[in-house]
């Protein structure tokens, strides 16, 4: 049962703080301005795509990164941008924008994609903790 622990918090404890990371960086209404708005644009939007990337994958590594859970971790990645959108409207000075939902969902499944490839090749580097096997007593 604690091995059966650790391991749920190992694969979870990852997703939980980047989700709450995002939370906190979208909480931020005082986040600097660049006086360039092409490069503000860039940088916001790629800010968006790297933190989503990240969620997708590391989802995709707590679910088990075969194909059905590569689509259910961007699914999940897709509500929660979804629902972080609608939270920054709220914010004084941002606003929730559903091209970021749909730039997020889109760079949610590419990480969760990247993950699997690279846990299905059999990276040690990427490749999440094995199941703890259930032990029934006799």
């Amino acid at each position: 049962m604690r091995q059966r622990l650790r391991t749920a918090l190992r694969l979870w404890a990852p997703v939980l703080a980047w989700a709450g990371a995002i939370y906190f960086f979208s909480s931020r209404p005082d986040l600097p301005h660049i006086d360039e708005p092409w490069l503000e644009l860039l940088l916001r939007k790629s800010a968006h795509a790297v933190e989503y990337a990240v969620l997708g994958a590391l989802l995709a590594r707590a679910l088990g990164a075969r194909r059905g859970q590569v689509v259910l971790a961007a699914a999940m990645s897709a509500l929660y941008a979804a629902s972080d959108e609608w939270h920054q409207r709220f914010v004084p000075g941002r606003n929730g924008n559903p091209l970021d939902v749909a730039l997020d969902s889109a760079a949610a499944l590419l990480g969760a994609y990247l993950y699997a490839r690279l846990a299905s090749r059999g990276n040690a580097a990427v490749t999440a903790p094995p199941p703890v096997e259930s032990r029934r007593f006799r």
